[in-house]
């Protein structure tokens, strides 16, 4: 993968929910390899970690072709065709952002009064994703409405697509902004917003 001029800053692209996850798990550690030629193709995928093959594979190569001009990643090709993807190290600062066990919900300057609620019914064989998804959700900052619904009063969708992309939940959870709820005084008071 040749460098081009076109690259963009990476201060500027905001980053979906596969790049996000690309680059906590490269940086993990967790090596990807593409390759064009089919005889080295299985072997390289053979290679590749659980995590990386449950992300679609087009998604992946967009997402890795748009980190590549973000200038988050870099590309190296070996001399029999294998393209090693390295994390530069802007990517890795960006990589710890969405790092899960760091991931905190940003408090904005000023609170705009909109809540934002999140809403899911996962199934009993996803029990260990469900699990995890809420112990993450309180962990980042939100707090547990009910039993399956959360709340913040800031703003959090970035990291709320990022750990659905994670856990695989994507039609089991939904993103609410509301204005008001019926126990506003109690959830600011959990939110030291009184």
């Amino acid at each position: 993968m040749e460098k081009r001029n076109y690259r963009k800053s990476a201060k500027r692209q905001k980053l979906g929910p596969t790049m996000q996850k690309v680059l906590v798990l490269l940086e993990a550690g967790l090596a990807f390899g593409l390759t064009q030629k089919p005889s080295l193709h299985f072997r390289v995928h053979k290679e590749i970690a659980k995590e990386w093959k449950e992300i679609d594979q087009r998604a992946l190569r967009e997402a890795i072709r748009k980190l590549y001009q973000s200038k988050l990643i870099d590309a190296r090709e070996r001399r029999d065709g294998v393209v090693t993807i390295i994390l530069e190290e802007a990517g890795k600062k960006k990589a710890l952002e969405y790092n899960v066990e760091k991931m905190r919900i940003k408090k904005p300057v000023s609170w705009n009064g909109k809540w934002h609620v999140v809403i899911s019914d996962i199934p009993e064989y996803k029990k260990k994703a469900r699990d995890a998804f809420s112990a993450k959700l309180k962990r980042i900052g939100l707090f547990p409405l009910q039993k399956s619904v959360f709340i913040s009063p800031y703003p959090c969708r970035d990291e709320i697509d990022f750990l659905i992309e994670l856990f695989d939940l994507r039609p089991f959870v939904r993103y609410l902004v509301v204005k008001e709820i019926d126990n506003d005084l109690h959830l600011r008071k959990q939110f030291d917003l009184v």
